[in-house]
């Protein structure tokens, strides 16, 4: 653990593992003079026989995406932690129950499931064995994810069933790092682009409208900097502009419908901040939800793009969680 602005009456930590993707969220810490804290989940540990906590608020900003920067260790750590912190009864913003929408997309399947909204046809496996008959049914293109990740690293698309079944031969597929994965269905997305709602304690935050690149597609749609994941080449880019795609960003404003599907969502996973990602399917025009982000990263040049900077408001909601400010 380290300290910055540090005394002894420290009343906030954060809990993360990104060095970069914060760096925002401290400035804006920094700048009001507010001292917290700082958990590097992967350096981090503690005692299960302290039942007490010495901060008034614990902000969780740990990513699944972790293992693309060599730190797999941290990731099942980080949900034995704040299952911990709910255990003592500590104040954690994204604690242990939004976590757990964080850390699977099998989860968060299942939450879109019970809240009767719409999202791609989905097979669940634990074995590239299981993978073939789990397409069966399935209208091609098909994606292949990664039960744990982040910033699109690891999913795998598939045209046909042939070259899923090459695949499958040459053992090329992995699963990730727990061994269970999404088999789902790849809706061409209206407009070719898609959109991530962000939302901050039970309101809409902002909406962007991400563009994709149909020459190379990619899906790692993160729109902050820094997001690039080193593991391979099969999660490239970043749709920022940051990286060199130069794919438009911009801000959007989503039907109030879709609105209230995304705070049902947020609701649901028990997610003060975060951002849940959309498209519109071409082939019926409706909308299916695909991703939920518990860690979810702010947009880049938010200024410009959404017309203000949402880590002031992240900061503001941080500080009455608190109990620093009413």
């Amino acid at each position: 653990m380290t300290s910055n602005q540090a005394n002894n009456d420290a009343r906030i930590a954060i809990f993360y593992e990104h060095p970069e993707w914060f760096k925002p969220m401290f400035a804006e810490l920094n700048r009001r003079g507010i001292a917290y804290d700082e958990q590097l989940a992967f350096a981090h540990q503690y005692d299960p026989e302290e039942r007490s906590n010495p901060y008034s608020l614990i902000v969780n900003r740990m990513s699944p995406s972790a293992f693309t920067r060599g730190h797999i260790h941290a990731i099942r750590y980080s949900l034995e932690y704040l299952a911990y912190l709910k255990d003592i009864g500590a104040n954690v913003m994204n604690g242990y129950d939004a976590y757990q929408y964080e850390y699977s997309k099998a989860r968060q399947i299942h939450l879109l499931h019970n809240l009767g909204i719409r999202y791609p046809r989905t097979r669940v496996i634990n074995h590239v064995s299981q993978m073939i008959d789990a397409a069966k049914g399935l209208i091609y293109p098909i994606v292949v994810k990664p039960n744990i990740g982040g910033s699109g690293a690891g999913i795998q698309l598939f045209e046909s069933a042939s070259e899923l079944e090459s695949a499958v031969a040459d053992e090329a597929i992995e699963l990730g790092i727990d061994h269970v994965a999404l088999v789902q269905e790849y809706l061409p997305a209206r407009g070719n682009s898609i959109v991530r709602v962000e939302v901050l304690n039970g309101k809409f935050l902002y909406a962007i409208r991400l563009h994709l690149d149909q020459a190379a597609p990619s899906f790692n749609l993160c729109p902050a900097d820094y997001c690039k994941p080193t593991l391979d080449e099969s999660s490239k880019g970043n749709a920022d502009g940051v990286s060199g795609r130069n794919l438009l960003v911009e801000g959007y404003t989503p039907t109030r419908g879709v609105i209230e599907n995304v705070l049902r969502i947020a609701h649901g996973a028990h997610i003060e901040v975060g951002g849940v990602e959309y498209l519109v399917n071409d082939r019926d025009g409706r909308a299916y939800y695909y991703d939920v982000n518990a860690m979810s990263n702010f947009v880049a040049d938010a200024p410009n793009v959404i017309g203000f900077n949402p880590f002031t408001r992240l900061v503001d909601h941080i500080l009455r969680l608190a109990g620093i400010v009413e």
